[in-house]
């Protein structure tokens, strides 16, 4: 009973302070879901809420976004089990303010994103340093790395984990190259990133909420996925505190 309590409390500590906001936390909620599941503007999420009759500006949006994002997208990253022992790392162009950078990207084998970093180059650098990053941040030592053909993972590879097994297949890659996809759809509807830091604040938060409501439909019935989103959206009321209860691990 006494280590249930220490949970329940760790766990309602750890919801965001609504502390000073004139809105309650089911409009902020909701705000940030709709920005990031849905490829709309800042403007037009102030439109959907005034059809609600909700009279919120586009730059109070904007301001929650930044806010509450990356916090929402680390406490659904907490709920998650332990990444699989199989990585898959992928890197693609991005445009920021009209210049091409390089978004890394690792998945495990079940499709969750493990981490996202924006560089400027995809030399041995840069990929020792997305390597590093993703154990510094997962925590764990993967059994398996599958990457493309590109050599700067080989050699990154070698120095920084070469007790893993490395697999390097262009046909392989699939899962990682298929998680880049909700990217590019926000990206073209954004018209690029205007900063290298606003895009790995917004991707950071993006990875980690926007996949939480696109469960697998295949093989899986109409009402099947009306009760996984159900369980999903219950699961968002309780890490944003909408739901009125702590979450629960």
């Amino acid at each position: 009973m006494v280590d249930h309590a220490r949970e329940g409390l760790a766990a309602e500590s750890a919801l965001p302070s609504y502390r000073g906001h004139r809105y309650p936390v089911e409009i902020i909620s909701h705000c940030v879901w709709l920005y990031f599941r849905f490829p709309l503007s800042f403007r037009e999420v102030e439109e959907l809420m005034l059809e609600r009759g909700v009279m919120v500006s586009y730059e109070t949006v904007r301001r929650w976004c930044l806010k509450f994002g990356q916090a929402y997208a680390d406490s659904l990253r907490r709920r998650r089990p332990r990444p699989g022992d199989k990585w898959h790392l992928d890197e693609v162009f991005i445009k920021v303010n009209g210049e091409m950078k390089y978004l890394w990207r690792a998945v495990d084998v079940d499709g969750n994103v493990l981490d996202i970093l924006i560089q400027n180059r995809r030399d041995k650098a840069a990929a020792r340093r997305f390597f590093r990053r993703l154990l510094k941040e997962t925590g764990t030592v993967p059994r398996v790395v599958v990457t493309d053909k590109l050599r700067s993972y080989s050699a990154a590879h070698r120095e920084v984990m070469p007790s893993v097994e490395h697999r390097s297949h262009k046909g392989l890659n699939n899962r990682a190259e298929n998680s880049h996809q909700p990217t590019r759809q926000r990206e073209r509807a954004m018209k690029g990133f205007r900063s290298v830091g606003g895009a790995q604040r917004f991707l950071a938060a993006f990875s980690g909420i926007s996949p939480h409501f696109r469960p697998c439909r295949y093989h899986r019935t109409a009402p099947d996925h009306r009760l996984e989103m159900t369980v999903r959206f219950t699961i968002w009321d309780q890490i944003t505190g909408a739901a009125g209860l702590p979450a629960t691990a």
